[in-house]
């Protein structure tokens, strides 16, 4: 009589195990990441595993399925060794066919997953699919597939979000008289170089008024606040910039302080131009402090605080087009930082849903006072939304959409005025000719960040079938199609075009950074290297051959983050990461030249007097004596060597039958 069947509340073993405990065959608790892999410390690479379906024989194209299905059982056979393999999902899996027709290409389901990382204080915050962090995990996870545990992927602490703490050292006390008016100047100076191509919150004129000394303003009290708050953030963020010494690092730290004691003390009770401006820059001074959490919570407050104001709409009631103008830079400073901190991190940005509300063409060509710039940035955070949008929301890349969002950005690029495309006259004295750089820079930074993230999950895909062909045990031996391992074309296209733009990205910051040009913190450009610096190590990680165009640049943005680490603490971690990636890259290339033939399925090769025999032909065991199918082992390999070494072979007509078969096989003959 058949066994009752039992209660699904009741079952003592989980209907679904991890990847880890199915290749082990323990049992899993079902939950992920399961209580073994918590215990065993792999809780971040804990997967469900995904049971293969297998065709009709009466539906089309079975071969190519029962073929690719064959593959991905081979290929987690081949990573689901407990001691040397990450048991995570293949990154081999096949592509998606589009369900349309006329379709570009396939689909490329993303590989980056949305994680949870853990804060300086251990709460748990999130970081979206379209995150470098996410992109740094999914290559960790990679490398120890085909090159098993190494420093770059088990060193680091894989769950942390690479922040600093509050620097808590106490410096010797500071007071506003002690900075005198050069350096004061220099600030600013820094200031308008780090914050330009991104924010415009204040006009030359406001500037110089918010700089003059409080006994010329005669002013009611509660603005002088506001109006001293926005001068501290500003000489913070240029502090902040500067090369460091103990002056500056104190001045950096007295004048934050107090515009922060400043901002949370009844200035938040009322709505105001000055409260958006100021969150805005306490937001940017957080991204350089490495404080990327604090950073997003910032802006989220000066985006409400707009958003009362109405900054992002058209003000029919503005007294003058000067206060339009000003409205209008405030709002674009806040999409472009909002757009970048959120595409940086993977987070849904804060004014996404209103970038439309007011109308793009008043805000790009209404004021005539706006910047070239910063429309340029605005229209290329617009950009950046439809990109989180059409292809991060969905379950797997669209070929078409990239190619209609490349299309834009080609548009985009096409219509910068060519001031921002040209360096600056000899004429230019050098604190506005390295404004104008690092404006440029960043614009041109911005786009091919935003060229990488629309690409990049064709590159996974491209590169991924790349890695699965250097698998002897996915190939040759399973006699796949052809079909199966071949990149797709359309694929291959856009994958090249991420390591293209991640390349002219490295090289333009290259240039500027050899020019001395660069501040001592650049708190967007800094990500924007690394994410390229990724890419571009992904891409050299995969490829047999060295591509010597592609290494300079790795090696350069290795280089430039070393300079920015000088006052950068993520700058560190991301100069620590890309540096053990770059010993990883060595040793998967040590491991390709040395990796045998892939053998024939049909064939192999029986007898040879070579002392090198093609290890492809020879699959024996490493013990002493014959295998069960009678093929030579290892030691009598070695025997037979050195008997040909003796010249036992050398006169082959005095070779007898008898002679031979009664010559004895054993280690002693040798003694």
């Amino acid at each position: 009589m058949p066994r009752a069947k039992v209660d699904p509340k009741n079952r003592q073993r989980a209907d679904k195990a991890c990847l880890a405990c199915r290749a082990a065959k323990k049992r899993c608790s079902g939950t992920f990441p399961c209580l073994k892999c918590v215990r065993t410390g792999r809780a971040d690479s804990c997967a469900a595993s995904v049971q293969l379906q297998t065709p009709s024989p009466w539906s089309g194209n079975t071969r190519v399925r029962n073929a690719t299905a064959i593959l991905d059982a081979d290929l987690h056979d081949a990573v689901a060794a407990p001691t040397l393999r990450c048991a995570t999902p293949p990154l081999q899996t096949p592509i998606q066919t589009s369900d349309h027709p006329g379709s570009l290409s396939p689909e490329a389901p993303h590989r980056t997953h949305p994680r949870m990382l853990r804060n300086l204080q251990g709460e748990r915050v999130y970081i979206g699919k379209a995150a470098s962090l996410s992109f740094l995990q999914l290559l960790r996870d990679t490398v120890t597939q085909y090159i098993g545990p190494s420093q770059f992927s088990h060193s680091l602490k894989r769950e942390d979000m690479l922040e600093a703490e509050t620097p808590q050292d106490a410096l010797p006390p500071f007071q506003e008289s002690d900075l005198d008016g050069d350096r004061r100047e220099a600030f600013l100076l820094a200031y308008k170089t780090a914050t330009s191509g991104f924010v415009d919150v204040l006009s030359d004129e406001e500037t110089a008024r918010v700089f003059q000394k409080p006994a010329v303003l005669q002013e009611p009290a509660k603005y002088l606040d506001t109006q001293t708050a926005l001068r501290d953030i500003m000489i913070a963020i240029g502090a902040q910039c500067t090369k460091s010494d103990s002056m500056t690092t104190r001045a950096e730290r007295f004048f934050f302080s107090r515009a922060q004691a400043r901002a949370f003390t009844g200035m938040l009770e009322n709505p105001s131009l000055e409260i958006v401006r100021l969150f805005l820059l306490m937001s940017f001074y957080m991204l350089g402090a490495c404080r990327r959490n604090a950073a997003f919570m910032y802006l989220g407050v000066a985006v409400r605080a707009a958003v009362a104001l109405g900054l992002h709409i058209p003000d029919s009631s503005a007294a003058a087009a000067t206060e339009e103008s000003q409205r209008a830079c405030i709002w674009m400073s806040l999409c472009i930082l909002d757009l970048l901190i959120s595409s940086i991190l993977g987070r849904p940005p804060a004014t996404a849903c209103l970038r439309t509300e007011g109308g793009s063409t008043w805000l790009e060509h209404g004021p005539t006072q706006i910047r070239q710039d910063l429309v340029a940035s605005y229209r290329m955070s617009r950009i950046l939304d439809e990109i989180i949008v059409r292809l991060y929301s969905e379950k797997a890349a669209s070929a078409d959409a990239a190619a209609s969002i490349l299309g834009k950005l080609t548009r985009w690029s096409d219509s910068l005025p060519a001031s921002l495309l040209a360096p600056p006259g000899t004429d230019c004295a050098r604190p506005a000719a390295q404004q104008h750089i690092v404006g440029s820079l960043h614009i041109a930074c911005s786009y091919h960040f935003a060229v990488i993230i629309v690409t990049r999950p064709f590159l996974i895909s491209v590169l991924g079938i790349r890695l699965a062909r250097f698998q002897p045990a996915s190939t040759g031996s399973l006699g796949l199609p052809p079909e199966a391992l071949q990149d797709d074309p359309a694929h291959a296209q856009l994958a090249s075009a991420c390591v293209d733009s991640a390349l002219y990205m490295i090289q333009t910051c290259m240039e500027v950074h050899e020019s001395n040009l660069l501040l001592g913190n650049m708190c967007i450009l800094k990500a924007f290297v690394f994410a390229a610096a990724l890419v571009l190590g992904f891409s050299l990680f995969a490829q047999h051959e060295v591509n010597t165009t592609v290494e300079d640049a790795f090696h350069g943005a290795i280089r430039i983050l070393h300079a920015l680490s000088q006052q950068s603490a993520q700058a560190g971690h991301y100069h620590e990461i890309l540096t053990l990636l770059k010993n990883a890259i060595s040793e998967q290339r040590q491991r390709l030249v040395h990796r045998p033939p892939q053998r024939n399925r049909y064939v192999s090769k029986l007898f040879s007097l070579k002392r090198d025999r093609d290890p492809a032909s020879e699959e024996v065991p490493a013990s002493v004596g014959e295998n069960a199918s009678g093929m030579t082992t290892p030691s009598q390999a070695n025997l037979l060597d050195s008997l040909m070494d003796g010249g036992l072979f050398c006169d082959w007509d005095g070779m007898e039958l008898p002679s031979w078969d009664s010559f004895p096989f054993t280690e002693d003959v040798l003694s």
